[in-house]
């Protein structure tokens, strides 16, 4: 199993910006192949604001990304403090 991280700022008061990625790239992404779950979270005050993901083999996980990459970032475009930290991790324990 792989858990896929993406970290990204906002900056404060982007709370309807992180609504919208949410609500289209959360789906986008439960519906790839092999998809486990997957969360969106954040924290309004300092506009952090993230996708935790779960796969079930890293091929899939890398599948996804290039399937789901386009939109997110179409959503992050011109809202973003810094590129967004994307990083793939193999799961120890669940």
């Amino acid at each position: 199993m792989y858990a896929r991280m993406v970290r990204f700022n906002l900056g404060t008061g982007q709370r309807a910006v992180a609504q919208a990625l949410a609500d289209e790239v959360a789906p986008l992404i439960a519906s790839q192949p092999g998809c486990e779950s997957v969360s969106v979270f954040g924290d309004d005050t300092d506009g952090h604001y993230g996708i935790f993901v779960l796969w079930d083999t890293q091929e899939n996980a890398n599948a996804a990304a290039r399937t789901v990459r386009p939109t997110l970032f179409a959503h992050l475009s011109g809202h973003v403090q810094a590129a967004p930290e994307t990083r793939l991790f193999e799961v120890i324990s669940r």
